[in-house]
This record gives C-alpha cells, structure tokens and sequence, in this order.
C-alpha cells in the first residue's frame, strides 16, 4: 500500500470534517444565535458557578484580579442573556458588540494574571482586597492598583491539565470573544 495515498485519504478526510464543523458552526450563528448567546450565558453561569465552588467548598479566596474577572463574567452572562431574547438583528449586533468587548476586557485581565505567575514580582505583598482598596481610594488610584497585582495575584492555588485558574479563564474569555466577533460578523453579512 502507498503511504502516500493513505496520507492523502486521511488529509481529506480531515479537510471534510472540518468544513462540516465549520458549517454547522456557521449554520448556528446564522439560523439560531440566540441559542449561541443562550449557551454564553450558560457557560458564564458555570464558571461563576465552579469559582463559587473553589471559593466556598475548597476554600481558595479570589484576589482582586479574580473578583474584576467575576464581574466581566457577570456581565457577559447578562448582555448574552438579555440578547438571546430578542429577535431584532440590530439588537443582538450591539449585545454581541458589547459581549466581545467585556469578553476582551476579561481576558486582558486574565493574561496579566497569568503573567504574573508566571513572572511573579520580586517583592509580593499581600495588599489590600478589592473592598478596602474601593473604600479607601479614589477610582483612579483604585484600578491602576488592580492591575499591578500583588502576592496574592501571583499565588497559583489551583491548576488543571497545567493550567491555572488565570490560563483557563483566559481562555474562556477568549472564546467568548471570538464566538461575539463570530456573531458579530455573520449577522452583519446577513445585513
């Protein structure tokens, strides 16, 4: 038997189910995105759902990061949840408008955490929690101070298949976005 010919078997038949998954991706968003915007709300409400776990039964504390990640997953569940229940095309354009842009926000977030356990500072304080810190100081002090992380940021408490807390959110938050840019598109096309 040729290798050749049983290599290009297998290229075509990767080529084949590749353009179905793709069809059905694209048959999804274009026939049913409030199904697609329904199942955002549901991932985003078991990802809070699972944090909730990890805070409350395992007992890991969030950090600052990890709470402004909470809040971009709140909103994400709401703006996918209130577009999946309209029918109009402009609507469900400026939902997933607004969805991408939380779901970018999200994973900016995660990947400065992420780089800063993976390079943590040289001097980690535990610093101050979300609460005290908005208390305490202005809003403009407040989220530079967000940002910068501190000890507890850069803590890796928890990981799966290699990755951390911060890696998976990361990349959820990156799906998220490119499923909105998706709908985005497709509902722009269908203009």
């Amino acid at each position: 038997m040729d290798p050749n010919a049983s290599a290009n078997t297998l290229f075509a038949w990767l080529k084949s189910g590749r353009t179905e998954i793709l069809n059905f991706v694209f048959n999804a968003l274009d026939n049913t995105p409030q199904r697609v915007l329904l199942a955002v709300c549901i991932a985003c409400v078991g990802l809070l759902g699972f944090g909730m776990y990890l805070q409350l039964v395992v007992g890991l504390e969030p950090c600052p990061m990890c709470i402004v990640q909470r809040y971009a997953l709140i909103l994400i569940a709401a703006s996918a949840g209130l577009t999946a229940f309209t029918g109009k095309k402009k609507l469900q354009i400026t939902g997933s408008v607004f969805l991408t842009l939380l779901a970018l926000g999200g994973a900016y977030v995660a990947a400065r955490q992420s780089w800063l356990q993976w390079y943590p500072p040289e001097v980690t304080s535990c610093g101050r929690d979300l609460y005290g810190m908005i208390e305490n100081f202005p809003l403009q002090r407040v989220i530079p101070m967000i940002f910068k992380g501190g000890g507890d940021c850069s803590k890796v408490d928890w990981t799966f298949l290699g990755g951390t807390i911060a890696n998976w959110s990361f990349l959820w938050f990156c799906a998220m976005a490119l499923v909105g840019m998706l709908l985005i598109w497709r509902r722009l096309r269908q203009a």
